[in-house]
């Protein structure tokens, strides 16, 4: 009996590890409360973001509503390469050190853009229900010296 269980439980492992994503599983990836990832023909609205070598963004605190589709158009102003991310703080900082353990780990994921020096790119989300969402650099080192910031979401209409 207790082998039938064994054989049940490693037939149904790589299923529970499909069940929790790639890389973006549990970092605000398609669908969570922080939203899911947006269409560049339904954007709503543009908003330049600008990173920077003081590890700040500008701005770090942004409006929009609940429903909006915003198209951020990304600026890396300094002389390294920096990230946005958007997340809750809880999944901002479980991947801060994630990236810390692995330190030039590549992951694409539809919540974030990472720029070189000197890059621009655009970043297109969809704001799903109201409340507050992070964005931050997790770069190693980055987001423990500020680099971060919130977006407010307002109810729609």
């Amino acid at each position: 009996m207790a082998t039938k269980h064994a054989v049940i439980a490693s037939l149904l492992l790589p299923f529970a590890a499909l069940g929790a994503g790639q890389h973006s599983g549990g970092h605000g990836g398609a669908g969570t409360v922080t939203g899911e990832p947006g269409q560049m023909t339904n954007v709503d609205r543009h908003i330049v973001v600008k990173m920077d070598d003081r590890m700040r963004f500008e701005p770090s605190s942004i409006e929009v509503k609940a429903g909006e589709t915003v198209r951020f158009r990304v600026s890396n102003t300094g002389n390294q390469p920096h990230e946005m991310v958007i997340g809750s703080i809880e999944d901002l900082k479980a991947h801060a050190e994630e990236m810390r353990e692995h330190p030039g780990m590549a992951h694409d994921e539809p919540n974030m853009i990472q720029l070189d020096a000197g890059e621009s790119g655009d970043l297109v989300w969809r704001f799903t229900q109201p409340g507050q969402v992070e964005f931050a650099c997790l770069l190693p080192g980055h987001l423990e010296a500020g680099m971060k910031g919130h977006i407010d979401v307002a109810p729609g209409q």
